[in-house]
């Protein structure tokens, strides 16, 4: 364990093995983290919160927090979780294994994301947000909440399995992205996008089926699914399972779609 000497940690929260903390950070008492997980400098881990009601912040195994990022008590990570700079996480989320939050992440809490989601800089996700696995958001997206503001209304955006989010995208409230999808960039969503689909515009509407954008690389194959040719990063086991459906037939014979690329889901 490597805790710097500058740092202020509570003997109430609870460390594993191997932890690093960087000076001037702050580790509140409500506090569970796994182990050889590394926190940057000037972070605070547990910020208090009434809202939490008492539940922890949790931190699992080997993550990696970089300096200036706030997590609110009341949430929790699986392993993996990786930060950029100056991210600040509200009390209330969930997240998967091995989730990504890009620099200046804004994470309202109360919201939920399962595994290997990857969100990149800026994004900003509110509460009652839904994610499944695999989701790619790219950055400056923004997933609102509420649908006539200011009101105490709340309704979560719904993001599906292997679904990809370009930069600078709004998201209102409501709205399902259905898994496989592709959102182009700069578009306002305002309606649910099916599964499959490529959306783009403001407001966006559907433009291709996903598996008609080609790669630019001059192979002429199919960009989407990405999973067939994108897996840097992702485990062995995943990467196998996209193999695999990739040889197998449609779900449905004489159907094209990519239904059975569902594989790791568990839809």
């Amino acid at each position: 364990m490597s805790i710097s000497p500058l740092a202020l940690v509570s003997s109430e929260a609870r460390l594993g093995t191997g932890v690093s903390i960087g000076p001037w950070t702050q580790i509140h008492g409500n506090v569970v983290i796994g182990d050889r997980v590394s926190i940057g400098s000037h972070c605070e881990i547990g910020h208090p919160s009434p809202l939490a009601d008492g539940t922890p912040l949790v931190i699992g195994d080997d993550a990696l927090i970089r300096s200036h990022s706030v997590f609110y008590e009341g949430s929790s990570f699986g392993p993996g979780l990786v930060t950029g700079h100056r991210v600040t996480v509200r009390e209330g989320f969930r997240a998967g294994r091995s989730f990504q939050i890009g620099t200046l992440g804004d994470l309202q809490g109360h919201a939920t994301v399962g595994d290997y989601v990857r969100t990149h800089s800026s994004v900003h996700i509110g509460q009652g947000t839904t994610m499944g696995d695999f989701v790619w958001v790219f950055p400056y997206t923004v997933f609102t909440n509420d649908p006539h503001p200011p009101s105490e209304v709340r309704l979560g955006v719904a993001v599906e399995d292997y679904a990809v989010i370009a930069t600078m995208v709004t998201v209102l409230p409501g709205v399902r992205i259905g898994a496989r999808s592709l959102v182009g960039a700069h578009s306002l969503v305002n309606r649910d996008v099916p599964p499959d689909m490529v959306v783009s515009g403001v407001p966006a509407k559907v433009v291709a089926e996903a598996r008609q954008i080609l790669l630019r690389d001059g192979s002429g194959l199919p960009a989407y699914p990405w999973t067939d040719h994108f897996h840097r990063g992702y485990p062995t086991e995943a990467v196998a399972a996209w193999a695999e459906a990739r040889m197998a037939p449609p779900a449905v014979d004489g159907d094209p779609s990519y239904m059975h690329h569902r594989t790791t889901s568990g839809e």
